[in-house]
């Protein structure tokens, strides 16, 4: 198949947003990557990533690109330099060496379909990154919450380092628009899912740790992990108000009580749920929380003011 290539990088990112645009417009394209031309007799290591479409509509991807090559996103491309200056602004940290930045964003989806083999994902980044941040939110606990006993500092982690906890990260910070993703994952919502942007995070946080130190990742979480940190510094944190109104109903001889999910609300990233708890056929109190476990603590809070 000899078609001829209408656009030229050296990074996988930017082919992947321009190979998205011309998908938008009917456009079908292969990448392929090798070694960029040089002036010289040797190799100085610079890949280049190449676009290539059908030969009978070159002229009109051509012009597709040129006209959206400036444009500000929403739908539309931006180069390379572009896209990562706009995330690196919204975490508040600009990277020295920005192919760290663009390894964290590449989901092994990519990498799969990728035939040229010269794409590396992310999951070695999204593995240290997790013991950075293992890290960092212990010795927080450890400085802030001298208070805590043990299995106390390890249900506050356990609150700061979930799924849930980073997938909402994600959200806050456009993670998931960044992301480069194979096509599959991308039809199938990729962006949204929890799991996805939960890795990504984690390999987010080993990009700023690799390329800033400690310091950086630690700036990062403490900045953006505010909501959770403060839900931790609440006095209601360590309060088991369902155990407290187990043994209240357990006292007076009536039955347990039964939390029910009745709706979640939001993207998958940053849901609030919907609980009821009930006794028997009465309804006690209905409440609202980030995850499951926090919104029937705080409906118990609640129905133990009414029984």
């Amino acid at each position: 198949m000899d078609w001829p290539v209408v656009f030229r990088t050296h990074s996988e990112i930017e082919a992947s947003i321009v190979r998205g645009l011309l998908e938008t417009h009917g456009i079908d394209s292969i990448p392929s990557a090798g070694p960029a031309p040089s002036t010289f007799p040797f190799s100085d290591g610079l890949v280049e990533v190449r676009v290539a479409v059908p030969a009978e509509l070159a002229d009109q991807a051509r012009r597709v690109i040129a006209e959206h090559r400036e444009q500000v996103p929403a739908g539309v491309v931006l180069s390379l330099g572009q896209s990562l200056a706009l995330l690196e602004r919204r975490i508040g940290y600009r990277f020295r060496d920005t192919g760290l930045l663009e390894h964290a964003l590449t989901h092994k989806s990519k990498a799969h379909e990728d035939a040229t083999g010269g794409v590396v994902d992310n999951e070695s980044l999204e593995f240290l990154g997790d013991a950075v941040l293992g890290f960092v939110i212990a010795d927080l606990l450890y400085r802030e919450f001298p208070q805590f006993q043990e299995g106390q500092k390890s249900k506050a982690k356990a609150a700061m380092v979930s799924t849930a906890a980073l997938a909402a990260l994600a959200g806050r910070i456009g993670l998931g628009e960044y992301l480069l993703l194979g096509r599959g994952e991308e039809k199938t919502g990729g962006r949204r899912k929890q799991a996805l942007l939960a890795d990504g995070c984690e390999a987010l946080i080993a990009a700023l740790y690799l390329d800033g130190g400690v310091l950086a990742a630690r700036t990062f979480l403490l900045n953006e992990l505010s909501y959770e940190i403060a839900h931790v510094r609440s006095p209601d944190f360590l309060c088991d108000y369902k155990s407290a109104l187990q043994e209240r109903l357990q006292s007076s001889g009536r039955p347990l009580p039964v939390y029910v999910v009745t709706a979640e609300v939001g993207p998958e990233h940053d849901k609030r749920f919907h609980v009821t708890v009930r006794v028997g056929t009465e309804v006690l109190a209905d409440s609202v929380g980030r995850t499951k476990k926090e919104a029937e603590q705080a409906a118990a809070k609640e129905a133990l003011t009414k029984c």
